[in-house]
């Protein structure tokens, strides 16, 4: 009795390592666009198949889940992870978890990703194939070589990209069979969100990955220019949201976003005034955290609308 109460302890604590490997506290960046583009085909009264919704969010949480397991193999392995730096599920650099078994890990969740994606493909055709290959082809040379495009200065352009306008598309066209312009001009603010996300993370981690011979977007820009590209990104996210709905794009309930403004105006002024990066320790966090209530609110303005 007590080896079958310590095996069920052993599955219940292995478990909870590899669920932590996932970072599932980062989960939020990716289903945000997902419930974005459902959103928006109840705003825009389309058809939809909504038996392919659970479908398009487990697909979307795998993928997330393997590219943060491939980053952190990769961020591992090049010295980009040490004791000293921030960020990371800590799980590699603290000796939890062998490194060849979390690449293992995330290469198992691309591949139950792409097992997702045929059933997308034979409902919905060549499209959903092209934009289902970006993502994975995306997730992965994250950090991976040959491209390994986060240490070329060009992540957050990237995540902007994968994370805002091709997630929000994505959920559309599964669940619509349908592409629209007006579903890439809703995708960019959110867009702008989850690249602040990151900008924030390399902005803190700045120095730590210079040590290690990297080059993010804000190493690229430098420590000033990092912090006007951070503002800009959050600025750009509410100044989509009030022009679009002065265009009628977005419906005036979108307005319900701008409650998120004193947040995002407390997070510029902790970039612009920290010097160290123990005082930004947590700004990725609290921008991710705005990243979800601003987008909770715009979906929740577009289904209101919608339904109405």
């Amino acid at each position: 009795m007590n080896t079958d109460v310590s095996l069920r302890t052993n599955i219940t604590e292995k478990a909870k390592l590899w669920f932590w490997a996932c970072r599932p506290f980062s989960f939020t960046a990716s289903m945000v666009p997902v419930f974005l583009g459902a959103a928006a085909a109840i705003y825009l009264k389309r058809p939809a198949n909504w038996l392919l919704f659970p479908l398009v969010v487990l697909a979307s949480l795998a993928i997330h889940a393997a590219t943060n397991m491939v980053n952190d193999y990769f961020d591992y392995v090049k010295g980009v992870d040490r004791n000293e730096t921030f960020g990371s599920s800590r799980l590699l650099v603290e000796g939890v978890l062998p490194a060849r078994h979390v690449l293992a890990g995330g290469i198992f969740l691309f591949a139950l990703t792409a097992a997702i994606g045929l059933v997308f493909i034979a409902f919905r055709g060549l499209p959903i194939l092209i934009i289902g290959l970006v993502g994975i082809l995306g997730g992965f040379f994250y950090t991976a070589a040959p491209l390994a495009y986060k240490y070329r200065g060009i992540g957050d352009a990237m995540v902007f990209l994968l994370m805002g306008p091709l997630m929000v598309i994505g959920s559309f066209l599964v669940l619509t069979g349908r592409y629209e312009h007006a579903v890439l001009w809703i995708s960019l603010p959110v867009g702008f969100l989850v690249a602040a996300i990151l900008s924030a993370n390399n902005l803190r981690d700045i120095e730590h990955d210079r040590r290690a011979g990297i080059c993010t977007t804000a190493c690229l820009l430098g420590r000033g220019a990092a912090r006007i590209e951070y503002s800009g990104l959050i600025v750009c996210a509410y100044a989509a949201v009030l022009i679009m709905a002065i265009l009628k794009i977005l419906p005036v309930w979108s307005l319900a976003a701008l409650i998120t403004v004193p947040a995002g105006i407390k997070n510029i002024r902790g970039a612009l005034a920290a010097e160290k990066p123990e005082q930004i320790a947590r700004l990725d966090v609290q921008t991710a955290q705005l990243h979800l209530a601003f987008g909770v609110l715009l979906i929740i303005s577009l289904i209101v609308k919608g339904l109405l």
